[in-house]
C-alpha cells in the first residue's frame, strides 16, 4: 500500500507544481521542496527503497545535465586576469573556511561543508534565467571546478572518517586520483579516434534518428559510469556529471540533443528528487532552538565566506549587482552538505542535533536564496525577462 500512496502522491506533486508556482510566483524547485515536506510531514510520503531509488536516479540526471553544459575541449578562461580572479576567489573561500574552523574550533566536517559546492540547485537558475546571464554563466564555470574539488574533499572526508589517515585511505585517495588520469587519457584517446573515423559519431548518433539513439546512447553511458564508479567506490556523481561532460564535447552535431534530455529530466526525474529532499526533513526541527540557531550559523558561513570571497576576486570584474547574484547562487551545496552531514554523522564526528542543523541549514538556505535570487533580480534588471 505504502509503495502505491508514494507513487500517486509524486505523480500529483509533480504535476501541481509549476501550476502553485505560478500562483505563489516562486521558484518551482523550492515549490517542490516544499510540497515534499509537507507530504512527509502528513505520512503521504514515506522512506522506502521504491522512493530512494527513483531519487537518487534524478539526482544522478541532474549531474549528468550538468555536464552537458560544459565542453571539455573548450573549458578554461579566456582571459588570464580571470583565471588568476578565479584562484584568488578560491583561496579566499578556503582560506575563510580554515578561519571558521579554528576560531570556533570545529570539526573537520565542517571545514569541508563551509567551501563545498553542488550544481543541483544551479542548474535549477540555469534551466530558469539561461546560462547567458554573466553572473550566472561565471557561477556555472565556477562551480564545475567547484564540484570536482569537493568530489575530492568528500573522498578525502570519507576516507579519513572510515579508515583514518592510514594505507587504506591513501590507497582510495590514490584510485580516485588513477580514475581522473584515466579518464582524461581515455577521452584524448576517443578524440585521436574521432578525428580518424569522424563517421563514428554519426554511426552512434545520427542525424536522422527515428529510434532515439542519441538518448539511448546518452543514458546507456550515464549508467556505465555510475557503474564504474560503484565499482571503484568512489561517488557515483563524478561518473554521472563525466558521462554528461563527454556527450556535450563529443555529439555536438546532436543540436536538439540536450533541450530533448532537459525536458524529460526537469519535467519528471529531477522534480522528484527535489520532493524527496523535501520529504526527509521533519517540520519539528525548524521549531527547535539550539538546532535551528547552529543552522543559522552554518548557513550564514556559507554564504558569507562566498560573499566576501567572490566582492574580492569578482567585484570589479562583474560589477556590485552580478557579483552579489553570483556569489548567492553558488551557496546552495543542498545535495552535498546532505552527504558531508550523513557521512559525519555515521562515523560520530558530529552529533545528532548538528545533523539536523546541516540538513535545515542547507534546505533553507536553498529555498530563501532561490526566492532571494529572484527578488533581487527583477530588482537590479526590473526590464529583463527570465529565460
Amino acid at each position: 500500500m505504502s509503495n502505491t500512496v508514494v507513487i500517486i502522491t509524486l505523480s500529483l506533486l509533480v504535476l501541481l507544481s509549476p501550476f502553485l508556482s505560478r500562483i505563489v510566483r516562486i521558484p518551482v524547485v523550492v515549490v517542490e521542496i516544499l510540497l515534499g515536506c509537507l507530504a512527509g510531514y502528513f505520512g503521504l510520503l514515506v522512506e522506502n527503497e521504491l522512493f530512494k531509488i527513483i531519487a537518487k536516479v534524478g539526482f544522478l540526471y541532474l549531474m549528468f545535465l550538468a555536464g552537458m553544459e560544459v565542453n571539455l575541449k573548450e573549458f578554461g578562461f579566456a582571459k588570464s586576469s580571470l583565471l588568476r580572479r578565479t584562484i584568488i576567489y578560491f583561496a579566499m573561500l578556503y582560506g575563510c573556511s580554515l578561519a571558521l574552523f579554528l576560531y570556533f574550533n570545529l570539526s573537520s566536517v565542517y571545514l569541508v561543508a563551509f567551501p563545498i559546492f553542488s550544481l543541483g540547485m544551479l542548474m535549477a537558475l540555469v534551466k530558469e534565467y539561461g546560462k547567458n546571464q554573466p553572473w550566472l554563466a561565471l557561477a556555472l564555470n565556477i562551480g564545475i571546478i567547484g564540484e570536482l574539488v569537493s568530489i575530492m574533499a568528500l573522498t578525502i572526508l570519507s576516507g579519513g572518517l572510515e579508515y583514518g589517515y592510514t594505507r587504506e585511505f591513501a590507497f582510495k585517495l590514490g584510485g580516485l586520483f588513477a580514475f581522473l588520469i584515466g579518464f582524461v587519457l581515455f577521452f584524448r584517446g576517443i578524440r585521436i579516434l574521432f578525428w580518424w573515423y569522424p563517421g563514428l559519431k554519426t554511426l552512434i548518433m545520427p542525424h536522422d534518428d527515428g529510434k532515439d539513439q542519441d538518448v539511448r546512447f546518452s543514458m546507456a553511458l550515464m549508467f556505465i559510469m555510475v557503474a564504474v564508479m560503484l565499482y571503484l567506490k568512489i561517488d557515483v556523481v563524478l561518473g554521472a556529471f563525466l558521462a554528461g561532460t563527454f556527450v556535450a564535447a563529443y555529439f555536438k552535431h546532436k543540436t536538439e540533443l540536450p533541450e530533448k534530455l532537459s525536458s524529460f529530466g526537469f519535467g519528471f526525474l529531477v522534480p522528484i528528487f527535489f520532493i524527496h529532499v523535501g520529504s526527509t526533513l521533519a517540520l519539528d526541527a525548524f521549531t527547535d532552538p539550539q538546532t535551528l540557531g547552529l543552522a543559522l550559523f552554518i548557513a550564514g558561513a556559507i554564504i558569507g565566506i562566498r560573499l566576501i570571497s567572490s566582492l574580492v576576486a569578482y567585484g570589479g570584474y562583474l560589477g556590485l549587482k552580478n557579483t552579489i547574484l553570483f556569489s548567492l547562487s553558488d551557496s546552495m551545496p543542498l545535495t552535498f552538505t546532505v552527504a558531508i552531514a550523513t557521512l559525519g554523522y555515521e562515523a560520530g564526528a558530529i552529533t545528532h542535533n548538528e545533523y539536523y542543523s546541516f540538513i535545515v541549514a542547507s534546505m533553507g538556505s536553498g529555498i530563501f536564496l532561490m526566492i532571494a535570487i529572484k527578488i533581487l533580480y527583477t530588482v537590479f534588471y526590473p526590464n529583463k525577462g527570465q529565460k
